[in-house]
């Protein structure tokens, strides 16, 4: 598993900033007195530190970097100097920290961070954005290379600041991992393993096969995986750490380890990127990670439903009804709209057996949300305002986009199918908008529930602020925090 880049924090030191090697990055301000350790840099380069805010601040932002190579009196290759006041926000330093992991590629670095009120959330910034999946490259990186030292005035108390953030940075890494991850090797049975192994981080796991599946009456979720050699399953993962015998709050994910379509096969171009339909799952088994690794004080389970979706003689056909483990029964119009039917599912067990506090479903689940809403933000879908609104200011806070979309009768109505309770794909107009509709049909009345589909923000093209192309763990952090903010007991 790819690990958050090695970072320690040590005493600010002086006398060995000359010697750094590698690369060394050192904190300015815009405009004002520079600290001891940018006077430091500034006097060992012959002023070339103020020469260069001289010529560059005017137009600079925060956070911005310029880079002087072989500093002369220094034996670094470079310094990096960052425009970064001590009164900026965190998420200014996490964005500053982002950019200085991705301009210091292979080489050590040694960050004077001095006395910056926000030395964590640099250090979370650096630890979010130095990410790469390598798993199946053949040339070995430099261990040197993975080494971020931080020099501040206290570094037990940015350590202890930091350590719960570099926690969540794990489970963001995490989810990476597993989405990034081939689907040959990322079977069901491989990634319930890797869940099941979170055992030795506390959190609580059990891994239901298929033949419990089927006595649960999980007839939609084995309807998906049936054509499939690959087993299906569901992992429930239990963290409580707040009060005992109070409600949890209940992620819900779709583990979709490869989608081909089904008997309502995909075309080819672009088939390839179906490893990250279990993007869901692999958020769900992040924030676990998470919240497992600092010690949250609240209760949550998640859950994630395993299948793989292929064609063959024993596949579901378009036209086949399927029975859910609630009773309703459903007609299979397209087999390539088979997520909400593994979620369906999972959803009313958690219900069932948890009576939860809330639910949170996540998926990758339609392309017209990617039509609707590109890259920049996953679909937002509740039953109620509170639970909504919570979500999206944690979201807002974390900069994970997020927007809520409509629902109603009118949606609801379009999934009414003549042989069956409700059929699974509503047509093309508003079809994320129908697949939430589906899913709200097995919500509890009374439950909070939100639906979040994400598969414009899961995975991407090009890299983001915090992560490089390719998966991007979105929905961690913003789910860490509103575990954080609303679920967790109070000391």
């Amino acid at each position: 598993m790819s690990k958050p880049v090695s970072l320690s924090f040590e005493e600010t030191n002086l006398d060995l900033i000359a010697e750094a090697e590698g690369r060394v990055c050192v904190l300015v301000p815009v405009e004002g007195n520079l600290g001891q350790e940018a006077r430091r840099v500034n006097r060992l380069t012959r002023g070339a530190v103020e020469r260069m805010r001289a010529a560059k601040s005017e137009g600079a932002n925060t956070g911005d970097v310029i880079t002087m190579a072989w500093p002369s009196g220094m034996a670094a290759e470079a310094v990096d100097i960052v425009f970064l006041p001590r009164q900026c926000s965190f998420q200014e330093a996490r964005e500053a920290g982002a950019k200085i992991a991705q301009k210091r590629g292979e080489q050590p670095l040694l960050v004077l961070a001095g006395n910056h009120r926000k030395a964590a959330e640099i250090a979370m910034g650096i630890a979010l954005r130095d990410y790469g999946f390598d798993d199946h490259k053949t040339a070995e990186a430099s261990e040197d290379a993975r080494t971020v030292r931080m020099m501040v005035s206290k570094p037990d108390e940015i350590k202890a600041a930091a350590d719960p953030l570099l926690a969540v940075a794990e489970g963001v890494f995490f989810t990476r991992d597993l989405i990034n991850e081939p689907a040959n090797v990322l079977t069901t049975t491989e990634f319930a393993n890797r869940l099941d192994a979170m055992q030795s981080i506390g959190l609580d796991v059990e891994v239901l096969d298929e033949d419990k599946l089927a006595e649960l009456g999980m007839g939609a979720l084995l309807s998906v995986g049936i054509g499939s050699d690959s087993p299906s399953k569901v992992v429930v993962m239990q963290w409580n750490g707040g009060e005992t015998n109070a409600a949890p709050l209940a992620l819900v994910g779709k583990g979709v380890v490869f989608d081909t379509g089904g008997i309502s096969l995909k075309p080819a171009a672009g088939m390839e990127d179906m490893t990250m339909d279990m993007g869901g799952a692999g958020v769900v088994a992040g924030v676990m990670r998470a919240l497992a690794l600092r010690k949250a004080k609240a209760n949550v389970v998640g859950l994630v439903g395993l299948v793989e979706n292929m064609p063959s003689g024993r596949a579901t056909r378009p036209g086949d009804v399927v029975t859910s483990m609630k009773g309703d029964t459903i007609e299979v119009i397209n087999t390539d709209a088979e997520g909400r039917l593994v979620l369906c599912d999972v959803m009313h067990y958690a219900q069932e057996r948890f009576n939860p506090a809330g639910m949170i479903d996540l998926a990758t689940l339609t392309g017209a949300v990617i039509i609707g809403l590109g890259h920049a933000n996953a679909g937002v879908f509740a039953n109620e305002d509170m639970i909504c609104n919570q979500f999206l200011k944690a979201a807002a806070t974390e900069g994970e986009g997020a927007w809520r979309m409509p629902l109603g009768k009118a949606y609801a109505d379009q999934l009414k199918s003549r042989v069956a309770d409700l059929k699974n794909v509503g047509g093309r107009p508003a079809g994320s908008v129908t697949a939430a509709e589906f899913l709200r049909r097995f919500v509890r009345d009374g439950m909070p529930w939100i639906h979040l589909d994400i598969a414009g923000v899961a995975s991407v093209k090009t890299a983001t602020t915090y992560a490089p192309a390719g998966a991007t763990g979105w929905g961690v952090m913003a789910l860490n925090r509103l575990v954080a903010d609303q679920y967790e007991v109070s000391e």
